[in-house]
């Protein structure tokens, strides 16, 4: 059962459930292509049989780094939530250490985005929600920040 869900009051609707970008696995899969190409540079100069310096440095980089970026992305993913109800705006990040932040629909000031060049591309930006005396820190590369602030700003 997720966050969002435990902590709805009764009458509460859900207008918006999201999660951070999928682009936040890039750095892993730029790791595993450094990998692969260590290996292509190992096969290239003869195999295993005589390895290449540089090639055994980057396969071992791949083979080492590339999980615990791509567990570390995924935990990062799957323990974050974003949510618009009716009544207030959710955010939660975290699994075993949990940072919450929530703010009433009533204090919403505004709601920024800032979207780069490829985030306009591949949907995600970043969003920071203002509020009367506070705001949340700025929750980073959101899958369709538009949507999140048109949810928020529909209230």
């Amino acid at each position: 059962m997720s966050y969002v869900s435990r902590i709805l009051q009764p009458g509460e609707t859900l207008r918006y459930d999201g999660t951070i970008h999928w682009s936040v696995y890039l750095p892993a899969i730029f790791a595993l292509l450094v990998g692969l190409a260590g290996v292509a540079v190992i096969a290239a100069t003869g195999g295993f049989d005589s390895p290449n310096l540089i090639g055994l440095i980057l396969a071992g980089y791949g083979v080492l780094v590339t999980p615990v970026m791509f567990l570390s992305a995924w935990l990062k993913r799957m323990s974050t939530e974003i949510a618009v109800t009716d009544r207030r705006v959710i955010f939660k990040r975290g699994l075993l250490g949990r940072v919450t932040a929530e703010m009433n629909m009533a204090k919403v000031e505004s709601v920024d985005v800032v979207q780069s060049v490829m985030g306009r591309l591949f949907g995600y930006g970043n969003v920071i929600v203002r509020g009367t005396g506070s705001s949340f820190e700025p929750i980073l590369k959101i899958a369709d920040p538009i949507a999140f602030r048109n949810s928020v700003t529909a209230a």
